[in-house]
């Protein structure tokens, strides 16, 4: 099993350096694949993923990457609203075939998984984005490797006893601590080809401090569902490691949070 998941791992390291380095069209071509997969997953946890319902969401998906394509962010909101004003028509008019839970799941699927991971596309477009999307990284795997050691160590107060015995206190500081010194060493490397960000050193320390604290909110409500749903993976698609949302689940709160912390760091540092 540890043979399976290192090889795995490996393999997405490689495919991550070579789509995330590339940009453009070949990472958001394969963002769009990675949001579909991952919201068929949710779906199929909440039993949605093949009713008109599951279809919908599907296709607000494809239908906001639409929008971030061809750079019209400001009909989103437009597209939200249509996109509820649907679901609710189904579930008015085919009545009462679609329950509750299942119209709001659609809903929330769409930014849980698509929006969300937008957010990795983004940040890659953004100026200097190719240094600043390996933040994401560095902040979710980073801040997961570091916990857990920091975890095994000192770890002593459990951080969510009910939903996560394992993890500490102790552990999520480590992770914290350990992501924000991997953004300080990312921007002492290459903080000298971020020429138009003012403090680059600070803004990637701090832009990974704030995201290695949402990312363990975001490892935690993935394991939720899972418990709430009672089942171990979302999926087998990565041999090792589960499901698209079960390698990626931490990183869906990581991408809009290095976006916004480095956007929100920028202008107050103007």
């Amino acid at each position: 099993m540890f043979t399976k998941r290192l090889i795995s791992g490996i393999i997405l390291v490689i495919l991550a350096i070579i789509i995330v380095g590339q940009g453009g069209a070949l990472l958001f071509g394969t963002t769009i694949l990675v949001s579909l997969i991952g919201l068929f997953e949710l779906y199929r946890v909440m039993k949605v993923e093949k009713s008109l319902a599951g279809f919908v969401g599907y296709g607000a998906a494809l239908a906001y990457y639409g929008l971030i394509w061809f750079q019209k962010e400001e009909y989103v909101t437009l597209l939200s609203i249509a996109t509820l004003m649907v679901l609710m028509s189904l579930y008015v008019f085919q009545f009462p075939k679609y329950k509750t839970e299942e119209v709001t799941t659609a809903f929330f699927g769409v930014f849980y998984v698509a929006v969300m991971l937008s957010y990795l596309y983004q940040v890659r477009s953004m100026v200097h984005g190719s240094y600043l999307v390996w933040l994401i990284f560095l902040s979710s795997w980073g801040c997961d490797t570091s916990a857990y050691c920091v975890g095994m160590l000192l770890g002593k107060h459990k951080l969510a006893p009910v939903l996560s015995p394992k993890k500490s206190i102790e552990g999520a500081v480590g992770g914290v601590v350990g992501a924000a010194l991997l953004g300080w060493l990312f921007a002492v490397l290459f903080g000298k080809q971020m020429g138009s960000i003012a403090n680059p050193q600070v803004t990637c320390t701090v832009s990974c401090a704030i995201a290695a604290v949402i990312s363990q909110i975001g490892d935690l409500a993935a394991s939720a569902i899972k418990r709430n749903h009672e089942i171990k993976d979302y999926g087998h698609l990565i041999p090792g490691h589960g499901g698209i949302l079960d390698r990626f689940d931490s990183m869906l709160f990581t991408a809009p949070a290095i976006y916004f912390a480095i956007r929100f760091l920028a202008v107050m540092a103007v």
